[in-house]
């Protein structure tokens, strides 16, 4: 665990170069693309599927214009958190950090981790259905199961950005053509389907449900996360790059935002045509969808393809909800832990209520508390997307990459329009829950909570006008000469620590420690004790491998004292990281070398990070040698 993390996702920050001239053009414009594929899955994920299949079921095709609409909404959203981060290099949560006091950006931070968290649990349920629906396995089991992804996630990681966006969009494409080959089963009239893209509205329960569609699409914690990804990409800093990066991450954004769409719209013309042209319009819960498909389509592969769908969107977005939680963490917070504690952790919050609801009521009423994960979400929104605006709104921030004065007022209005359906649709919950219930505690706890929702949102609108926020003007590099470096004091370091874990790797890290010494030079040689009994005792351990250790330390120490250098060694145990830093501080050293092994998967994650742990929390240089252990 470290503090101080200034770049979002500082792992893969910049790891993508858009810059290479030695590259062909086609594929630079390619490099920019990945990013808004990550983002679409939230878009088509389980908590979707229930809107658009009681739309499709009970409305036909009238409702498909809502989905078009939304998808609209979402693309200028996204573009605009697309253009936060290329713009000015902040994601959202750290906007959010620079511009609010501490106890609204608290209120903001556990509102987007709620968010998140929400969104799992959708993708959980989502995942566990799909797995029980292909194998017949109890949801429990199924629910259980889902732990397993923490692992997946951490390989993804390790294999650097290119790869998970490739990832999901293999599973994007398996979502895509499931539905495509399902629509082509089904035959819809593409005629009556054309007809679903006029505006209608036939009454009340369907005016409910496209707002249902509109809450279930755009997601609070996608304007985090296309924030930061957006800044995987290395881009030119002048203005022609930025123009040019703002492009192609709009043109990948309408690509991906499209796929999304085509996939929400096929599971309600899908619906609509198996469904609502067969009577069959009570057909809301994703179990039901799948028992039926296979005898109204006479196909068996029909119904394997929705559960493989929806395995794919589940685990799709549990990757991305991941890094939102990253994302979000490290924003407001400026704290990061790995990424497979953080996703354990988001995972079991999402898998402890469905493994409770299961326990208590059984399987049937597991659909609730998707619609609940929904109404978490919707009710998160506006604490986003005002923000948001306020921040690429601003002219001191952005310079000339502002949003143009139409633009603002679109996306006003369509905050003001979601805001409202969000409130509008809660609101009604709770009005029907009032006329029910007699619980009093219950009742009081809700309208405390209504109240304190109403100031925090009127909190996050006024005080960016009210006032000027402590942000960081946009800093685009310019073509002037470079700076004179004039006469620079070169370092020369009294005390070196050298970070040595015995293998074979310890002569390189020496050698380069050497080779920043002078004749006054001391080095400061330190390892961290992992054996069993140097866990338990700390430093009162004094097991044979504490011993051996030592005296291998020692005799590093003889030799450097042999070439007239002055050395002393240093035991560490326990946490590897809070150790190191904790020997090089009481050592007074002014330099820390320290080997980056290459490791990778479950080396990594036993090491803990140990080289990012530590550059953050100490304030001398820092000199990373690579090599292979």
């Amino acid at each position: 665990m470290n503090q101080h993390v200034d770049t979002s996702l500082s792992d893969v920050h910049g790891s993508v170069d858009t810059t290479n001239t030695n590259k062909p053009g086609w594929k630079r414009i390619l490099s920019f693309f990945g990013p808004a594929y990550l983002v679409s899955v939230g878009y088509m994920d389980p908590g979707n599927w229930a809107t658009d299949l009681a739309g499709g079921s009970q409305f036909g095709y009238k409702l498909i214009w809502v989905l078009l609409m939304s998808n609209l909404m979402a693309l200028l959203l996204q573009s605009l958190s697309a253009r936060l981060g290329i713009v000015r290099g902040r994601d959202l949560a750290q906007a959010n950090r620079e511009t609010y006091p501490k106890g609204i950006n608290f209120c903001l931070y556990i509102l987007a981790e709620v968010a998140i968290a929400a969104t799992d649990l959708a993708e959980v349920l989502g995942m566990a259905i799909g797995i029980q629906l292909l194998t017949g396995m109890p949801l429990l089991w199924a629910v259980l199961i889902t732990v397993l992804d923490t692992f997946l996630l951490l390989v993804l990681q390790r294999l650097g950005m290119r790869k998970m966006e490739a990832f999901i969009i293999a599973l994007v494409a398996i979502i895509g053509i499931s539905f495509l080959i399902e629509i082509l089963i089904a035959q819809p009239n593409l005629r009556e389907v054309a007809g679903g893209f006029i505006p209608s509205m036939p009454n009340s329960a369907a005016l409910y449900i496209a707002i249902g569609i509109i809450g279930a699409t755009v997601m609070p914690h996608n304007l985090y996360l296309h924030s930061a990804l957006v800044q995987t990409r290395k881009i030119k800093r002048d203005e022609k790059g930025i123009k040019r990066a703002l492009k192609l991450n709009f043109i990948d954004s309408a690509v991906a935002l499209n796929l999304a769409f085509f996939v929400n719209a096929a599971i309600l013309v899908l619906a609509a045509t198996v469904f609502f042209k067969t009577g069959r319009t009570d057909v809301a819960e994703i179990k039901t969808a799948h028992e039926l498909l296979s005898p109204m389509l006479g196909s068996n592969l029909a119904p394997i393809l929705f559960a493989v769908a929806l395995i794919a969107a589940g685990q799709s977005s549990t990757v991305t909800g991941t890094l939102a939680g990253q994302i979000v963490m490290e924003g407001y917070l400026r704290l990061r832990i790995n990424p497979w504690i953080r996703r354990l952790l988001t995972r079991m919050v999402a898998i402890i209520p469905a493994v409770i609801v299961i326990l208590i009521n059984g399987e049937n009423n597991i659909d609730s508390l998707l619609i609940l994960s929904q109404v978490i979400l919707s009710m998160q929104l506006g604490f986003a997307i005002i923000p948001l605006i306020h921040f690429v709104s601003d002219k001191k921030t952005m310079g000339a990459f502002v949003i143009k004065p139409w633009v603002k007022v679109v996306a006003w209005l369509i905050t003001s329009v979601l805001v409202y359906l969000n409130v509008w649709m809660v609101s009604g919950q709770m009005f029907d829950f009032f006329r029910e219930s007699d619980n009093l505690p219950l009742k009081i706890l809700m309208i405390a909570g209504s109240i304190f929702f109403i100031a925090l949102l009127l909190t996050t609108i006024i005080y960016p006008l009210a006032k000027r926020p402590k942000t960081v003007p946009m800093q685009v590099h310019r073509t002037e000469a470079a700076a004179e470096i004039g006469d620079p004091i070169i370092p020369t370091y009294q005390r070196i620590a050298i970070a040595l874990d015995f293998s074979r790797f310890d002569q390189q890290l020496i050698a380069h420690a050497m080779g920043q010494a002078n004749a006054q030079t001391r080095f400061i040689l330190i390892h961290i004790v992992e054996s069993a009994g140097a866990k338990v005792l700390g430093n009162q351990a004094d097991d044979f491998e504490t011993r051996k250790d030592q005296e291998k330390l020692d005799a590093y120490a003889a030799q450097l004292t042999k070439r007239g250098y002055a050395a002393d060694s240093l035991l560490g145990f326990r946490d590897r990281t809070k150790e190191i830093v904790k020997l090089v501080k009481e050592s007074g050293a002014d330099l820390l070398v320290i080997g980056a092994h290459g490791h990778s998967g479950v080396k990594d994650w036993l090491y803990g990070q140990t080289i990012e742990g530590v550059r953050h929390s100490i304030k001398i240089p820092v000199l990373i040698v690579s090599g292979s252990a």
